[in-house]
């Protein structure tokens, strides 16, 4: 298979970038793009969940233009550059060091394995010492939130406790109550997504304090 094309958009971009191409695109940065990365991703979920494949293929496209762009960018440096095939390359070796049961003679028995042996390969490549080491702050609450909580479970950690009431094991059920939250903070001029990122940094907080004992 031929991927010609992934080379002649590295092409284009360049053209964009330099001297006689886009006054615009000249002057983008890694800070001025990021509202678009964000932006392109989210319609890309919502490609998913209308299960249109055009919109998929088209909102892919535009996340993948947004790579070589800060990757274009990042030639320019005068200290650190990289190309996209520098980001290729280091995609590349790390999905070969991550998957020992495929790449080398790791044994697996599930896909709960494969993603244990994942963090734990992670972990020691970046020398963390922290379960929340490497979760970005910056993410939506609620995703940081279930992070927090994944990596503390994995680490066996002490986790928030359960609602007192028990609801029905699903996701809509879930869902529903969720929202039935959120309906009654604003009703009561609470913001929600402030309200849970404080409380996911106060338990990301109580996560070291029990780690270090």
């Amino acid at each position: 298979m031929a991927y010609e094309n992934l080379a002649r958009l590295a092409q284009v971009m360049d053209t964009l970038r330099s001297p006689g191409g886009c006054p615009w695109d000249s002057e983008q940065s890694h800070q001025s793009l990021l509202k678009y990365l964000l932006e392109e991703s989210y319609e890309f979920i919502e490609a998913v969940e209308s299960g249109n494949s055009e919109d998929m293929r088209e909102e892919l496209g535009d996340i993948l233009l947004q790579v070589y762009f800060h990757s274009r960018i990042a030639q320019e440096d005068n200290e650190n550059p990289f190309s996209v095939d520098d980001v290729a390359k280091g995609v590349i070796e790390k999905l070969i060091s991550r998957h020992p049961h495929v790449f080398s003679d790791k044994k697996v028995n599930s896909s709960a394995e494969v993603l244990e042996n994942w963090e734990e390969i992670k972990r020691r490549e970046k020398s963390r010492t922290s379960a929340h080491d490497g979760v970005p702050t910056g993410q939506p609450a609620l995703t940081l939130a279930s992070k927090l909580i994944y990596r503390a479970s994995k680490n066996e950690l002490s986790t928030p406790e359960h609602p007192v009431e028990k609801i029905e094991v699903n996701e809509a059920a879930l869902g529903d109550q969720l929202l039935s939250l959120i309906s009654w903070a604003i009703a009561n001029n609470l913001d929600p997504e402030v309200a849970l990122r404080k409380a996911a940094l106060k338990y990301r907080d109580a996560m070291s304090q029990e780690e270090s004992g």
